[in-house]
């Protein structure tokens, strides 16, 4: 007996000893175990959503298809519904279930599938807070239940149903409640009735069998939503009438993954590069739930793809490719673009090909001088060819070699005449056409490579189609430029918004401007351009080609819109087209383009460009009847026949010349060389390298 005794005071001993040791450790446990102060990115992260320019139209989902919302717009039966079928004790219990807990802990030593037995808190835990493995085993299970407990004892109840709601997965793809009531039934969770709030609650328990279930799947999605409309009759959110009312709700078939298609995929990296360059990072692109407003109009972005694919002939090669872009005047946004065919290249022909720009290029050095004081009177040398001091070896011609004796700045610029515009830059000095057109939007660093050469004005430095539209927008906005770019707002997850402001500078003068516009409205009337005439709309413009064709341009505009069209090939070869033959840029680039600005002003008032200034008694230009291009020289679509030799606008009668031709111009401001680029190192292999630049190879752009 007393030996009995003995055995069991020692037995409580150790059971109290043992007792005290499992406290002591549970403090030291819960001592050291805070609430995480950091949450799990994917379980807060948003996604954001692109959109059209009207605010409502998707182009593209980035990251997480989560949008929170607070408790109060979730209605009392949704939650209703998922604490009758998760956490019955929700608001009573201190955050665990010690029950099952036991049932969980069982199951997790036992090797068997875990039953569940996480209350709602439990849950928010582990899908909330970082730190918390998905492992199952007891060291986890203890410290998701201390940390529960500390969340309950912290954090009012709603918060916690709050954030649990916006946390859970439902399947779809879709986190959170507002995410699935837009998955499963199309509608925002504020709209979702008893029974479809029911079988939210029931697709928590298996998200991947109940997302789309059919057969014995459907079967046992029906048990299970029944089985929550039975439980919230006992927790009395439903009457026995208004259950039994209750009818099992029909599911919207899911939507399949969204998938970028055409040139949706070249949008989406314009606006993630724009976006990082205004300071949003990736994860916030991702996980930040923006809201992004761009600059795109539907209609328009579609009309460019018509344009190209509707003039280009079916026998087009397929290493040619063609870039469109439009431009606002007013605003700078980037309203249209045709980048190319995005299954054969990451790399878009409009933002990120740069190519020779060719004689679109003239207008820059017309502004520059015009800048300068020089009017559309002054008169420079167009005869052919022509030499400089510095490089005597490599004469520049013009185009056929024809000489235009000495002319004025609307002849220069109408027939785009080479030797002109290499004398106009030499009277008003390189650097000030370099840092014209770096006002007008094209970047230094593509200028800078050029200047000293007696070339530059020709066109030799590459541009890209969005740089050239926007540089000829300027002239349109009466010489005032602004920044190209293709967002117009951003609104984060709280609702505050950012609204774009591009930056705007005075280019050139108003004066410079509208005398600029009167010379290129020539070049459509009159010169090298008539294929891209808009017939109830002044246009002004200007064609460009670069020596062999390997680069054809149309850049033009009206006073509401410029877009620029460039034809060039991957590999650097000249641009022909089959039955076509080799192409100049009011060829098919016009024709691209007036395909294109039919279609866009359509509807739309008819605006004039400001009246040219006039120099003296000069109030006005006309062209002379021998000046003028013989409408019938210009390109039509139509195949060239095989015994007609190719021909460019440029076909007119020699003009008269007033003087010989010097035959050795010296430089007023600096000695200049002609530009002999670097020998073509090949064509850039499509998909791998970075974006194609066509390089200038052993040739200047002596076309039109």
């Amino acid at each position: 007996m007393l030996r009995k005794r003995r055995l069991l005071r020692l037995a409580l001993i150790v059971a109290g000893a043992v007792i005290a040791v499992v406290a002591a450790l549970f403090g030291v446990a819960w001592a050291l175990t805070p609430i995480p102060d950091s949450t799990q990115a994917d379980a807060t992260a948003q996604g954001s959503v692109i959109y059209y320019r009207d605010g409502k139209t998707v182009i593209a989902r980035q990251g997480v298809d989560r949008r929170n919302v607070e408790l109060d717009k979730v209605p009392e039966h949704v939650r209703a519904a998922v604490i009758a079928a998760e956490n019955r004790s929700f608001y009573e219990d201190s955050g665990v279930s010690i029950k099952g807990t036991a049932r969980a802990v069982w199951s997790t030593v036992t090797g068997r599938q875990l039953q569940g037995g996480s209350t709602i808190t439990q849950q928010l835990v582990r899908n909330y807070y970082s730190g918390l493995s998905q492992e199952r085993s007891v060291v986890r299970k203890a410290k998701e239940i201390m940390i529960a407990i500390k969340v309950d004892q912290s954090k009012p109840k709603d918060w916690v149903l709050e954030q649990y709601l916006n946390t859970i997965y439902f399947g779809r793809g879709a986190n959170g409640v507002q995410a699935a009531a837009r998955a499963y039934f199309g509608k925002d969770v504020g709209d979702l009735t008893v029974a479809e709030g029911a079988y939210l609650a029931a697709v928590i328990q298996q998200p991947s069998r109940f997302a789309a279930p059919e057969g014995a799947d459907l079967k046992a999605a029906e048990a299970r939503w029944q089985s929550v409309i039975r439980a919230m009759t006992e927790t009395g959110a439903l009457t026995p009438e208004q259950a039994a009312a209750q009818r099992f709700p029909e599911l919207k078939a899911p939507k399949k993954p969204f998938r970028l298609k055409g040139q949706a995929r070249y949008m989406l990296q314009q606006v993630t590069d724009e976006l990082n360059r205004r300071g949003y990072t990736d994860e916030d692109i991702n996980g930040g739930g923006l809201k992004v407003v761009t600059t795109f109009d539907k209609k328009l972005m579609e009309a460019a793809e018509r344009a190209v694919k509707g003039t280009l002939p079916e026998s087009t090669p397929k290493k040619v490719r063609t870039g469109l872009a439009a431009v606002d005047p007013a605003t700078g946004e980037v309203l249209a673009f045709y980048g190319g065919n995005p299954s054969r290249s990451q790399y878009d022909n409009a933002f990120s090909a740069k190519v020779m720009a060719g004689s679109t290029f003239k207008p820059y050095t017309l502004a520059a001088a015009l800048e300068s004081g020089l009017g559309l009177s002054t008169r420079v040398n167009g005869n052919s060819p022509m030499r400089v001091a510095g490089d005597p070896d490599h004469p520049i011609p013009n185009d056929g070699n024809r000489s235009y004796g000495w002319i004025d700045l609307v002849t220069a610029t109408r027939n785009s005449v080479n030797t002109a515009f290499v004398d106009l830059a030499q009277k008003v000095g390189a650097r000030k056409v370099a840092a014209t057109a770096e006002a007008m939007g094209i970047p230094a660093d593509q200028l800078g490579p050029h200047v000293d050469h007696a070339s530059f004005p020709l066109g030799v430095a590459s541009v890209s189609a969005v740089q050239n539209a926007a540089g000829f927008a300027t002239f349109a906005n009466e010489g005032v430029h602004m920044e190209a770019h293709v967002i117009r707002s951003v609104t984060n997850a709280d609702g505050i918004k950012d609204v774009v402001r591009p930056v705007a500078s005075q280019a050139i003068g108003k004066r410079a401007a509208a005398d600029a516009v009167y010379a290129m409205r020539q070049v459509v009337e009159y010169g090298t351009g008539t294929a891209a005439r808009l017939y109830d709309r002044p246009v002004a413009g200007k064609t460009g080609t670069t020596d062999d064709s390997k680069a054809v341009w149309f850049n033009g505009f009206t006073p509401q819109l410029a877009t620029a069209v460039n034809m060039f090939r991957d590999d650097n070869e000249t641009v022909s087209i089959p039955g076509y033959g080799v192409q100049f840029g009011g060829q098919l680039p016009a024709q691209v383009w007036r395909a294109f600005m039919a279609e866009a002003m359509e509807g739309k008032p008819v605006e004039q460009f400001a009246q040219p200034s006039g120099v003296g008694t000069w109030s006005g230009y006309e062209p002379r009847e021998r000046d003028q291009i013989r409408h019938d020289d210009t390109p039509s679509r139509e195949p060239e026949q095989p015994q007609r030799e190719r021909s460019t606008p440029e076909e007119t009668e020699p003009p008269l010349t007033d003087e010989e031709p010097f035959l050795d111009l010296v430089p007023e401001d600096e000695p200049r060389q002609r530009e002999r680029p670097e020998q073509d190192a090949g064509p850039p292999p499509v998909d791998e390298e970075p974006p194609p630049v066509v390089p200038e190879g052993d040739t200047s752009p002596f076309g039109d």
